[in-house]
């Protein structure tokens, strides 16, 4: 794939955030300026402050023009509400600019920071833009809601062979897959059959797969046996937070976001409000993401030396309060202070702490076409919202079946997964949401959409509430569709 090519000075997008965003910005920014970056800076205004001018998207519409023309983008963290409120734009930026791969590298700086693990170097690749990040969700019922689940073959394909090219530029040794494949067996399913596909391109490099939960206990407990992790949305968002922690502090991880014609860069972590304003936030991470950046745009001999002086900085105990250590003799710096204490050690390289040596960072190839399979629907899952006294799936049951004719018959009930009806267990509690399962009266017939609206005709005049449907589908005659317990 050919390499994309930047114009000295590059053009940057840069935005001050939230919170503790002005400051760590307005810092990283005069080291870069002092490390003689090849920069020209354009700034947009992301955030609260949108938010509150009544701009749902957290973003101005013109801003996303000025984003999409250069490219290139270094931000502050912003405020994102919890649990209600506007959708996050830090998942939107990402989503909307194709930014498919998220990469947090976590290291230890043993021993002048504090860490778990005095060896650890680990670097965890995220998918970018699919999974329940999606932000897909629905209230189905009084007591149930969902949140969609979306794996798609080309995001995989993107994201893993990512993982795999950064191993290989960068003298990693192994790449891990971690997912939840033995419970989610279609959509992590998916992402460990891409896995394993791709890592036979790359017989060089150690592979292996491992379930998250056990493979995020060992990122916590042994990360030495890690390198390189590539992994689904959600689980990769936790495991990377996890590692930073374990390697020191969530405070010293920068992350790169990167895409086919973007990147965005930025620390891991959150607008900390509670400290804004007072000059003690440590700008590491956001300097780390920007350092990143350099690399991204080919200005690799500057990010070398941001991030050797960077290191002698840690090295001769310039510590801000967040990461200073007990037996640390030195007095505690502020954002402002350490941000020149590192442009004090540009030039310098560390003593003990080995000296960074980047190369580039922004090759990536294309997802391969595939030939169009042949899709067939042999059911459909009809969700009903009932909540009848007892809830009782044997007389759900027998009512549904009713309804059965036109060539589809009932072939079970589940309830949260699990199946109630027919032969279902007198202790599962069930709640008002079920799954109701129409398949072709016939073996190896197929159903079309007609059949289905007839069959939805006759749910709602029998007097039932369907909430939503899912066709079943094969593909080349393979299932796509998770089965029920007897199936």
């Amino acid at each position: 794939m050919t390499r994309k090519t930047f114009p000295r000075p590059t053009p940057i997008v840069y935005a001050r955030g939230d919170g503790i965003g002005p400051e760590i910005m307005d810092a990283t920014l005069k080291i870069l300026e002092a490390a003689e970056a090849e920069l020209d800076l354009h700034e947009i205004e992301i955030g609260q402050k949108v938010y509150e001018r009544g701009v749902t998207a957290g973003i101005e519409p013109e801003s996303w023009d000025v984003l999409r023309r250069t490219g290139v983008f270094l931000k502050a963290p912003i405020t994102t509400p919890q649990g209600k409120g506007f959708k996050s734009l830090n998942v939107t930026t990402r989503k909307s600019l194709g930014l498919f791969a998220n990469v947090r590298p976590c290291r230890s700086y043993h021993p002048f920071t504090r860490s778990l693990h005095p060896g650890m170097n680990i670097v965890v690749i995220r998918e970018n833009e699919e999974d329940t990040y999606a932000g897909i969700e629905h209230r189905q019922t009084q007591e149930v809601t969902q949140c969609l689940k979306l794996i798609s073959r080309p995001g995989c394909e993107k994201v893993v062979r990512y993982a795999f090219d950064y191993a290989e530029r960068s003298g990693r040794r192994k790449v891990t897959c971690m997912s939840k494949d033995n419970i989610m067996k279609i959509t992590d399913g998916l992402f460990h059959r891409v896995f394993d596909e791709i890592a036979a391109d790359y017989p060089d490099i150690e592979n292996e797969h491992m379930i998250v939960d056990i493979g995020s206990a060992l990122v916590a407990d042994s990360p030495e046996q890690f390198d390189v992790i590539v992994t689904p949305n959600l689980y990769g968002d936790i495991i990377s937070d996890i590692a930073a922690q374990v390697a020191g502090s969530v405070g010293l991880a920068g992350s790169a976001n990167i895409g086919e014609s973007a990147a965005m860069f930025e620390a891991i972590h959150g607008s900390a409000p509670a400290i804004a304003g007072k000059n003690i936030a440590n700008p590491s991470g956001l300097l780390h993401g920007a350092v990143m950046m350099l690399m991204h745009i080919d200005q690799t001999e500057v990010a070398e030396r941001v991030r050797n002086a960077w290191l002698r900085t840690i090295e001769d105990g310039v510590h801000t309060a967040d990461i200073r250590l007990a037996d640390n003799l030195n007095p505690v710096v502020g954002t402002d202070a350490f941000a020149q204490a590192v442009i004090e050690r540009l030039g310098d390289a560390p003593r003990r702490i080995r000296s960074a040596s980047f190369g580039h960072g922004h090759e990536h190839a294309a997802p391969p076409v595939r030939p169009k399979q042949e899709k067939a629907i042999v059911g459909v899952d009809v969700f009903l919202d009932w909540d009848e006294p007892g809830r009782s799936p044997d007389a759900l049951g027998e009512s549904l079946s009713r309804v059965d004719g036109d060539g589809l018959k009932l072939k079970m009930i589940t309830n949260r997964g699990v199946k109630v009806y027919p032969g279902g267990l007198p202790e599962t509690f069930c709640t008002d949401h079920w799954r109701c399962r129409f398949v072709a009266d016939a073996d190896g017939a197929t159903v079309s959409h007609a059949q289905v609206i007839s069959l939805l005709g006759r749910v709602a005049e029998a007097g039932f509430d369907f909430i939503k449907t899912e066709h079943l589908c094969t593909f080349d005659g393979e299932i796509g569709y998770s089965l029920g317990q007897g199936e």
